[in-house]
């Protein structure tokens, strides 16, 4: 049974040298068009901070999670998601010495490319560009960084490092990663990303899977009962319990929450530590050449699976969000097929970019919406002026 203290993700080191395997700033692969240095910030400070300004970022807050915007103020959005996803990944960089400034800007940027509506937006665009390339929101996200951000006057996009769009891009079919060149090698020739990448992409499971058990419980679309049959929960909801008798059910799911991520990351950080010192990596080459680093132990790997295949079942697809996000599907399609059928439609700026790019601009111009602009958009379109989703639940209040 875990402890009953107060988690401590494990005590880090105070800030200092980088481990010999992190990825160092001062020798980074560099960025695609050459800038002067900062004065006062490392590239990978810059990065993230080029993402915080970003448009995509801002559109973020107004992105589905898991429950449409208007269902209620307190869940999660993928600009808080994002967020928490940085303050998890970046308290295990400092653990094990990495570059927290190239874990954040990871972080922030992995979801960028989201469509409106979450997976179901994702999963109508990708059906609507069948015949041209598909969709998928992982390269979407490095999209918008490389291309679809006009901030600058020199070159389209951030400009950002070759590590932060490593890190961007977690997973690639093999045809895209040899239209994509430099950034898509490691793909074909089976190789990891940098440490740094590796602790944001687990950083994101942890994230998700906690603040989608909460969002799931304050929604009443699962409850606490349920959650009990589910290792991981019941481990650190009994604890609690026995420690403060008679609590109150929001903090109950709030401090069981808390430590059930603190003893993910910790898990994480002992197994990565494990595999650091067999491997013995001496430079961030030698990362890439490895088999993967940073991972959860096999015991708590099968734990965080059964929470995940648990919210897969009960809540992802219960059926009052399905019913939402089958009119999200066709909220998206029906803008995609209005649009191809009269570029008219479009504004000047997209309307030219159609001439150019076909299909994929239209893409690119759904999936930069958010939840209201392309309600607001589908409302414009339709000839009765309707454009609500499914009202869905109201939330519960705990």
């Amino acid at each position: 049974m875990p402890s009953t203290e107060s988690p401590s993700f494990s005590r880090p080191p105070e800030r200092g040298g980088l481990a010999p395997y992190a990825s160092n700033p001062a020798v980074s692969r560099g960025r695609r068009f050459v800038e002067p240095a900062a004065s006062t910030r490392s590239d990978f400070q810059r990065d993230r901070d080029r993402i915080v300004h970003s448009t995509a970022f801002r559109r973020l807050e107004y992105k589905t999670q898991v429950f449409v915007n208007h269902e209620g103020d307190l869940f999660r959005t993928r600009l808080t998601h994002s967020i928490e996803v940085a303050q998890i990944a970046r308290s295990i960089a400092r653990a094990l010495a990495l570059e927290e400034d190239l874990v954040e800007a990871i972080s922030l940027a992995h979801d960028l490319g989201h469509t409106p509506f979450g997976h179901a937006g994702q999963d109508a665009l990708n059906e609507c560009m069948g015949g041209h390339g598909g969709f998928e929101h992982n390269l979407q996200s490095l999209r918008v960084v490389d291309e679809l951000e006009q901030r600058y006057a020199g070159f389209d996009g951030l400009n950002l490092c070759f590590e932060t769009r490593e890190g961007i891009l977690k997973h690639c079919s093999p045809a895209n990663a040899r239209r994509l060149g430099e950034i898509g090698e490691r793909f074909l020739q089976h190789r990891q990303p940098s440490l740094e990448a590796q602790v944001a992409n687990l950083a994101d499971e942890i994230a998700y899977n906690n603040h989608d058990v909460d969002d799931g419980l304050r929604s009443g679309l699962i409850t606490i009962g349920q959650l009990e049959a589910i290792d991981l929960f019941a481990r650190h909801a009994e604890p609690v319990r026995v420690a403060f008798p008679g609590i109150a059910e929001r903090r109950l799911v709030h401090e069981t929450v808390r430590r059930m991520i603190d003893e993910l990351v910790v898990d994480l950080l002992d197994e990565t530590r494990r595999r650091l010192a067999l491997a013995a990596p001496a430079s961030v080459d030698e990362v890439r050449a490895a088999a993967p680093l940073v991972a959860f132990s096999e015991p708590m790997r099968e734990r965080a699976q059964r929470l995940k295949a648990f919210l897969h079942a009960q809540l992802y697809r219960h059926e009052r969000v399905a019913m939402v996000m089958d009119e999200a599907r066709q909220a998206v399609k029906a803008l995609f097929q209005a649009y191809a059928a009269d570029e008219a439609l479009l504004p000047d700026e997209h309307r030219e970019r159609v001439q150019r790019l076909g299909m994929r601009a239209i893409a690119d111009y759904i999936a930069g919406m958010t939840d209201r602009f392309a309600l607001k958009e589908l409302g414009r379109l339709r000839a009765d002026g309707s454009r609500s989703l499914s009202e869905g639940l109201p939330p519960r209040s705990l």
